[in-house]
């Protein structure tokens, strides 16, 4: 009898007990701004960027150097601080065709553009959707792509920080244009030196600068070979402001207070 209790008591237990998390090596939030300084063009052409290095064979030859030779990856689009959008919800990517089946739920969603640039909502957001996942990663990465620096919602420095406490890994790709937005706006200096000191930090924490729009499938492809297959990056010199080239982050003295998004704004505010 006791027997019987004891195997019926299994039996319960192996019906109830929630399933254990699906172990992968990377757990992965693509973070995409489509802010007012984003015209539906350039959205498009970060669109297509994703959707051809999601396929892209490197890509996939990063995944399977891993342990478990899959990675989760979910993708939102952000602006202002209200704005996030969910456009692909997470998902395993192990194979070319479960690579092609979340790329074309990327390229399936409709174009759409908001007001503002909320970079500390975008992490938030980014944190968010980990605690969503059913998936289970010893690396948790947030990558966040955008031409603008943070002028909306909350400071990003005491966001930076609250996600690098928890353990997440921040990467960047800021796209250096130098055009005004289409309502007349310019873009802030210096973006990727922002980036660097304000926006990416972590453990192994990098970014890398595209040369515009048209350059945005190149860089975030080897930006996402990087962080797939966590290695080391190469610190490469800096002396010439290097285009399209991997830059470490370096957290131990802070350059400013990084308001520079919010002061940037408020200077051109009456301009547009």
């Amino acid at each position: 009898m006791l027997r019987l209790i004891f195997r019926a008591s299994l039996l319960f237990l192996a019906f109830t007990a929630p399933a254990a998390a699906e172990k992968v090596d990377l757990e992965l939030v693509l973070a995409v701004d489509i802010s007012g300084s984003i015209d539906a063009d350039e959205a498009r052409l970060q669109r297509q960027g994703y959707v051809e290095a999601i396929n892209h064979p490197a890509v996939m030859a990063a995944i399977h150097s891993g342990y478990y030779k899959r990675i989760a990856v979910t993708y939102i689009e952000w602006a202002g601080d209200p704005y996030q959008s969910i456009l692909a919800d997470w998902a395993v990517v192990h194979d070319a065709a479960s690579a092609k089946a979340f790329a074309d739920i990327i390229a399936g969603q409709p174009i759409d553009t908001a007001q503002w640039t909320s970079i500390s909502g975008a992490i938030r957001f980014g944190m968010d959707m980990f605690a969503l996942s059913p998936y289970q990663a010893r690396r948790r990465v947030i990558d966040i792509s955008g031409d603008g620096a943070n002028n909306n919602g909350l400071p990003i420095l005491p966001m930076r920080k609250r996600a690098v406490e928890a353990g997440f890994v921040i990467n960047g790709l800021p796209i250096v244009n130098g055009r005004p937005s289409r309502f007349g706006m310019p873009q802030i200096p210096n973006l990727d030196k922002y980036y660097r000191e304000c926006v990416i930090g972590g453990t192994g924490a990098f970014l890398i600068v595209a040369n515009g729009f048209q350059d945005f499938a190149r860089a975030i492809r080897r930006k996402l070979i990087l962080e797939i297959a966590g290695r080391p990056v190469p610190e490469r010199p800096d002396t010439a402001r290097l285009r399209s080239s991997v830059v470490l982050a370096d957290y131990q003295k802070p350059a400013r207070d990084c308001m520079d998004g919010e002061r940037w704004l408020q200077m051109h505010f009456d301009d547009f």
